[in-house]
């Protein structure tokens, strides 16, 4: 499993936390409030991810809950808006981030011990306070900007030990051999579902067909619906029906990589839509994955023949989407090529970590977005040994260290100017902290 960012580690705790203790206010910055429990969440949560060498305390993680308090409470006296169909869109997209990473929505709920809709309720209060904050604070570094004279003054500005040390970085290519579905199968789902979609012209209501029958448990549990999204959002051949589609219209069966949907349009505002969907996923049978497996076994052969090269056994093998981009394997993360160990499963590290530039992994393996097993052979295509950035080659890297910098000192100013005005009370607990801000009045 992928090593969760930071901001869903937070969320994690929140899921997780099962305390009965009395709870009580610690803080209050203008309409917001700080919990004991809040404070207990985020703490723990550092404890158990800790992986630097620097020590934090809970002050230090109450101060940096106070900020995004005050950012929250500001944001609300500017009127800045945070719809819920906004919150509910990235709700979703939590949701399918947990299910591909745990397996399924089963999985997902047996992780956090709840229930997918306590899971979602929980997401919702997290999440709005989160776009909340975000929003304040872009809104007050919006204008920061570094010519590249100041970077390269900030970057000369460093003591050595404060220059950043860039990690093994790798760039992997594969080839994915996934079962074949026989056409009788996929013909059986069509029918189902245009039996689905005769039901609902004939009256009966798409929301109860979807909540009943819909493989996608996330939105099934809300009638099938998605929430509003922009273009990019969604599944590429999902998105192209849906964005063509008249409100209140159904599409014809439509093949994904996921499985197959049809697709009702709620509702289109500008260039968001708002749809429902049923889907089924089509599951391969035991002689498909065994002819999967045959087939990558046979691939491999070919490549360490020298029968094929790897690159074009990705371009007439491979039937995973990847292929179109060289078969690179993306950073989930950052949608970049280049991969640190740390952005890695398990598993796929400790294929990669030893791996020579050029070198080929046996079929292996894995799970894919339907549920079914497919298999993958690696390649590992370039390789960036551990250094400590340069202005040349990580000018990048050191402009947005040095942005970061002026984004925080605008911030302190502003952070400053907001304690002044704003009513700050806290708890005898918290009188205690020695804070970097003057909280206490």
């Amino acid at each position: 499993m992928n090593r969760f960012p930071i901001l869903l580690l937070f969320i994690f705790t929140i899921l997780f936390s099962n305390a009965q203790s009395i709870d009580k206010i610690e803080v209050v910055i203008g309409d917001e409030i700080i919990l004991t429990s809040e404070i207990q969440n985020q703490y723990l949560q550092y404890l158990s991810e800790r992986i630097d060498t620097f020590a934090i305390s809970k002050c230090d993680i109450i101060e940096e809950i106070m900020f995004q308090k005050l950012l929250i409470n500001q944001s609300k006296m500017d009127s800045i808006e945070v719809t819920s169909d906004e919150v509910d869109s990235e709700v979703d997209k939590r949701i399918s981030y947990f299910e591909k990473q745990l397996g399924s929505i089963v999985k997902v709920e047996e992780y956090f011990q709840k229930g997918i809709v306590d899971i979602q309720d929980e997401l919702k209060k997290v999440i709005k306070s989160q776009i909340q904050a975000q929003r304040m604070q872009s809104e007050i570094t919006k204008y920061v900007k570094v010519t590249p004279a100041e970077v390269k003054d900030f970057f000369t500005s460093l003591d050595i030990n404060n220059i950043p040390i860039i990690p093994t970085q790798v760039e992997i290519q594969q080839i994915v051999v996934k079962p074949l579905v026989s056409q009788e199968q996929k013909e059986k789902i069509r029918s189902k579902l245009n039996q689905f979609r005769q039901r609902v012209y004939s009256g009966e209501d798409f929301k109860v067909l979807a909540a009943l029958y819909s493989d996608d448990l996330g939105s099934a549990n809300k009638g099938g619906e998605l929430g509003f999204v922009n273009r990019g959002d969604l599944e590429p051949v999902f998105e192209r029906v849906a964005f063509r589609l008249k409100e209140g219209e159904i599409s014809e069966v439509v093949e994904s990589q996921y499985g197959m949907h049809i697709i009702q349009l709620i509702e289109r505002r500008g260039d968001q839509i708002n749809v429902r969907h049923i889907l089924i996923k089509a599951k391969a049978n035991s002689e498909a994955n065994r002819n999967a497996q045959l087939e990558a076994q046979r691939i491999s052969s070919e490549i360490n023949s020298g029968i094929i090269s790897f690159s074009d056994a990705i371009i007439k093998y491979s039937n995973d989407e990847s292929k179109n981009n060289g078969g690179l394997l993306l950073n989930p993360n950052n949608m970049s090529t280049m991969h640190t160990f740390d952005d890695m499963s398990i598993s796929l590290r400790l294929k990669i970590k030893d791996m020579k530039v050029g070198e080929i992994t046996s079929p292996a393996i894995i799970q894919i977005q339907n549920e079914n097993s497919g298999y993958r052979i690696l390649k590992l295509n370039k390789r960036i040994e551990e250094h400590r950035a340069n202005i040349v080659e990580d000018f990048t890297i050191i402009k947005n260290l040095a942005l970061n910098v002026k984004k925080q000192e605008v911030l302190l100013l502003w952070i400053n100017d907001k304690i002044n005005e704003t009513f700050i009370h806290l708890s005898e607990n918290v009188l205690n902290c020695e804070f970097k801000n003057n909280w206490i009045k």
